[in-house]
């Protein structure tokens, strides 16, 4: 063989490296063009097997075409649910990279179901929250078809607050869903227009409650531990405390929202559990926190180490807490369907089926797992920087909050409160940095830092804070608005 050939033989084999190459990046392109793709084919699945579902148990019955509907409409709200619902409890878990994402979508997935299927309520208000009266919609197909919009319109809204990336509350969708349908079936004077107050004020109240909640907790924890000379030995005396602090409140949570299908239980009875219980998780967790300082170096990066576990810990009982008490709220149209088309009229209140709380659960590990990510990076990494002891302030005000406002009887939204206390810990790092600064000028120890220069190094995403706090805003308006229309076009296609 020539050295001519040689040279030509060596270039056939380059060129086609390169070609293969090509080949190779052109897959991968592929691939992740059609993930998304496989992703929506999954859902539709679902959604068909939900309605086929409905088809076994009311197959040949009187309007079971209607409950068929029904149930396909609740599982694609169910989906979105998973997709945006979830994401304010794994969020800053995994953005303070205390989870990988796989495994905050197992971990969800698993207690979310668990929490819908093993405590989720009995009952569920058909109207939700009594935001139109019953008796003005004295039809039985009109209640239906204000229902099937009230379902699809929030579903719908939900997807798109998904699709841009705001986590919004489902709860609220469905309250403006029921608003817009009833307004549109028997004008504005069916609405109790005193519940729709209370809710517009949970806007405002919730996330402002979460956020304090969640800074007053980080200022106590860089106070006591993160800018003590020893700060070991101020975690070891603390975080115990704080550990038994999450255990006693998320058992007065549980106690109070997370049972309630087993047995009712009063507040006064709940904050005696969560004392009990948090006395308990104090004794059992001093020893292992004093195990795990050991040999830790004096420093901030050292105590992410002790709030890991905890914060795990945490993001499972929200999410099993959300899906005993959310998941029953965003399927209570479904239910209200199912009993007016079997029953021939409609109730306040009615049993949830146990096929309408397996959609629902399912429906919400499918969405986290299929479409959960993005708004899962958006809450825990994108609003402001978490670590393990902000993000745990986080969960630690997400579950006070809600007791809280138990306690005032006031109606307030878990993603609200959650979202708010992401931007409660950045707001009060922004804070508490500018007083730093104005400090060290003061005492000649660093030049005082421009304007322009402070605005620039601001640690909320401003872009973020803006866009989920319009979607807070218009969520109900605008599920309202798709509702009525919606409504309009069933009950004319059904005339």
């Amino acid at each position: 063989m020539s050295e001519r050939d040689g040279e030509n033989r060596g270039e056939a084999w380059t060129t086609l490296d390169k070609d293969l190459n090509r080949i190779s990046q052109v897959e991968q392109a592929t691939f992740h063009v059609a993930r998304p793709m496989v992703g929506l084919g999954v859902a539709l699945a679902f959604i068909i097997v939900a309605g086929l579902f409905a088809a076994l148990i009311f197959g040949g019955q009187p309007g079971s075409a209607v409950v068929i509907a029904a149930a396909a409409l609740g599982a694609y709200m169910a989906i979105n649910i998973g997709a945006n619902d979830v994401a304010n409890n794994m969020g800053p878990a995994v953005g303070a990279n205390a989870l990988t994402m796989g495994g905050a979508i197992v971990i969800a997935a698993l207690f979310e179901s668990a929490g819908a299927l093993l405590a989720g309520g009995d009952v569920v208000s058909t109207i939700s929250k009594g935001i139109i009266d019953p008796t003005a919609v004295a039809d039985t197909q009109v209640f239906i078809w204000a229902m099937m919009a009230a379902l699809l319109s929030s579903a719908l809204w939900v997807n798109l607050a998904t699709w841009i990336g705001a986590p919004v509350s489902t709860t609220h969708s469905v309250v403006g869903g029921v608003m817009g349908a009833g307004i549109s079936a028997a004008g504005f004077a069916t609405v109790n227009w005193g519940s729709m107050g209370l809710i517009a004020a949970s806007w405002v109240i919730s996330p402002l409650l979460g956020g304090l909640i969640a800074a007053g907790f980080l200022w106590f924890i860089k106070a006591r531990i993160m800018y003590q000379p020893d700060k070991i030995a101020a975690a070891r005396r603390w975080v115990p405390v704080l550990i038994g602090i999450m255990m006693g409140v998320f058992a007065t949570y549980l106690a109070i929202k997370g049972v309630k299908k087993i047995i009712h239980i009063e507040l006064p009875a709940a904050l005696m559990i969560g004392a009990a219980f948090g006395a308990l998780s104090y004794a059992a967790s001093a020893p292992i926190v004093r195990h795990k300082a050991q040999g830790l170096e004096n420093r901030n990066k050292s105590l992410k180490v002790l709030f890991g576990l905890p914060l795990v810990i945490s993001a499972a009982l929200l999410s099993f807490a959300h899906g005993a008490n959310d998941v029953a709220n965003a399927v209570g149209p479904l239910a209200a369907i199912v009993h007016a088309n079997a029953v021939g009229e409609f109730a306040g209140k009615v049993n949830i089926p146990h096929w309408v709380m397996v959609i629902g659960a399912f429906g919400i590990s499918f969405g986290l797992i299929l479409f959960g990510p993005k708004l899962i990076r958006m809450v825990g990494s994108q609003i402001t920087k978490l670590n393990p002891m902000r993000a745990y302030c986080v969960a630690l005000s997400a579950a006070i909050t809600v007791i809280v406002a138990s306690w005032l009887g006031l109606p307030v939204s878990s993603t609200h409160i959650a979202v708010g206390g992401v931007f409660g810990v950045g707001f009060f790092r922004e804070w508490y940095h500018e007083k730093r600064l104005d400090q060290a000028a003061r005492s000649k120890k660093s030049q005082r830092i421009a304007a322009e220069e402070r605005r620039r190094r601001k640690l909320v995403r401003r872009s973020h804070f803006m866009t989920i706090v319009a979607a807070w805003i218009i969520t109900v308006p605008a599920a309202a608005l798709l509702s009525a229309a919606v409504f309009w076009g069933l009950s004319h296609l059904a005339g």
